[in-house]
C-alpha cells in the first residue's frame, strides 16, 4: 500500500509528503547538490497551485535532499547546451519568464506561509527560491551565496528583488558582486534566515515550527502574508486603507469568534478556517 501521506509530484527530482497540515517539498537531486531540473522546476509548478487549494495544508516547508539546499541552475547542463545550437533568444526568455513566476513567484505570492528549510549550500537560482520563501531556517554548517558572477550570469529567479529587500541594497550588491559565502551566523545577523540550528536538528526544528504556524488561524495569515507583500511595494496610506478592510474581514471569521472563546475559556483555540 502506498503511503498515504505521500504527494505525487510525477518525478523524482521532486518529492513531497505531508506531516500533519504541513507539505514538506524536497528537492532530490542529491548528488548534483539538487541543482535544478526542467521536471523539478516543472513539477514543483505544477504542485504549488494544488497545495493553495488544499484546504489540509496551512504551512509549506521546501528543503533539499542530503546535505545541500540546491546549487542553483544545472551547470553541466550549461555546459552540454552550449555546445548545440539552442532555441532563438526570445524563446528562452519566455521560457525562464514563465517558470520564474511558476515557482519562485508563486512561492512569493502562495497564500500560506512557507518556510525554506537549509541543510546545506544555497546558491544561486537556489538562493533565490529559499529567499522567496517566508522564513528560512539554516543548518549551522551551510552557507549561502549568489554565485551568479562565478559562472557568468548576471542573476535570476528575482533573487537581487528579494536580497534586497531582505539585506539593503548596499549588502545586496557586495553579496552580488563578490558572491562571497555567508555563513549561518553571518547570514543570521544580516536577516538572510530566521533561525539557525544544528545540522541533525535542523529539519525537526524547522517542523516544529512548520506546526506551530500551520496550526494558526488560516484566513487571518493569508491576509496576514498579504499585507506584508504588499507593505513591500506600496505607500502607508494604501497599507492603513488595505489593513482596515482585511482587519473587519477576519473579525467576521467563525476562527475570531472561536479565539475569543477560548480566550475566555483559558484553553487553545482550534482554528478551522471559516
Amino acid at each position: 500500500m502506498p503511503d498515504p501521506t505521500t504527494i505525487d509530484t510525477g518525478t523524482d527530482h521532486l518529492l513531497a509528503h505531508r506531516d500533519g497540515r504541513v507539505a514538506v517539498l524536497t528537492l532530490n537531486r542529491p548528488e548534483a547538490r539538487n541543482a535544478q531540473s526542467g521536471p523539478m522546476m516543472e513539477a514543483l509548478a505544477a504542485l504549488l497551485p494544488q497545495l493553495a487549494d488544499d484546504n489540509d495544508v496551512g504551512c509549506v516547508v521546501v528543503t533539499g535532499a542530503g546535505r545541500a539546499f540546491c546549487a542553483g541552475g544545472d551547470v553541466k547542463g550549461f555546459a552540454e547546451g552550449a555546445k548545440s545550437a539552442g532555441a532563438p533568444l526570445e524563446e528562452r526568455v519566455r521560457g525562464l519568464r514563465r517558470i520564474q513566476r511558476a515557482t519562485t513567484g508563486a512561492l512569493y505570492e502562495f497564500p500560506k506561509p512557507t518556510i525554506a528549510a537549509i541543510p546545506g549550500p544555497a546558491a544561486g537560482a537556489g538562493l533565490s527560491l529559499a529567499l522567496a520563501c517566508d522564513l528560512r531556517t539554516m543548518a549551522d554548517d551551510a552557507f549561502l551565496t549568489t554565485a551568479f558572477r562565478n559562472v557568468g550570469f548576471s542573476g535570476d529567479h528575482a533573487g537581487s528583488w528579494f536580497l534586497t529587500n531582505i539585506v539593503g541594497t548596499a549588502r545586496a550588491r557586495e553579496l552580488y558582486y563578490t558572491a562571497d559565502r555567508v555563513g549561518a551566523e553571518r547570514a543570521l545577523e544580516l536577516g538572510m534566515v530566521n533561525h539557525v540550528f544544528p545540522a541533525d536538528a535542523l529539519q525537526e526544528e524547522t517542523l516544529r515550527l512548520a506546526r506551530h504556524i500551520a496550526a494558526g488561524p488560516p484566513i487571518a495569515l493569508g491576509y496576514m502574508k498579504e499585507n506584508l507583500n504588499r507593505a513591500l511595494h506600496t505607500d502607508v496610506w494604501t497599507a492603513l486603507d488595505m489593513e482596515a478592510d482585511r482587519m473587519w474581514r477576519t473579525g467576521m471569521t467563525a476562527d475570531h469568534k472561536e479565539a475569543v472563546q477560548a480566550f475566555v475559556e483559558k484553553r487553545p483555540p482550534e482554528f478551522r478556517g471559516r
